[in-house]
């Protein structure tokens, strides 16, 4: 198994326990993650500030308990690692939020430095409220 695939292994498996460090540390301070799709959430995000900041924490603010990211499947390629994955929580507005993901991530010495990530943008505008 490549070093990269292996190291979004060991951080999904923790993400699916619910603890997102290792992803957050896995982040590059030069990171770009780019959210496909016609949604209230889509665009681009540059730099690990703006992603904690503006991307992750406004989501996260409006789960209920603790969010878990299981993959379902690993496939690895050079620099990048795509991974295909299952979300599951439940919003402060007791709406279940189980979305489906495709996350293509490029990594640089063990460290994501890009994210291009495909979901179901209706369910995230039908349960998630705008971004603030």
């Amino acid at each position: 198994m490549s070093t990269n695939k292996q190291l979004m292994t060991d951080v999904f498996a923790e993400m699916a326990k619910g603890n997102r460090a290792p992803f957050r540390d896995c982040l590059a301070d030069d990171v770009v993650w780019i959210f496909k799709g016609s949604t209230k959430w889509t665009g681009t995000f540059r730099g690990k500030a703006s992603v904690l900041r503006d991307l992750l924490g406004p989501i996260f603010s409006q789960f209920d308990g603790i969010y878990t990211s299981t993959a379902e499947r690993l496939i690895a390629a050079e620099d990048y690692v795509v991974v295909e994955a299952q979300g599951c929580v439940t919003t402060r507005s007791g709406m279940p939020y189980h979305n489906k993901y495709c996350y293509i991530f490029r990594l640089r010495n063990s460290r994501i430095v890009e994210i291009t990530e495909y979901m179901d943008t209706a369910l995230a505008d039908a349960v998630l409220a705008d971004p603030a």
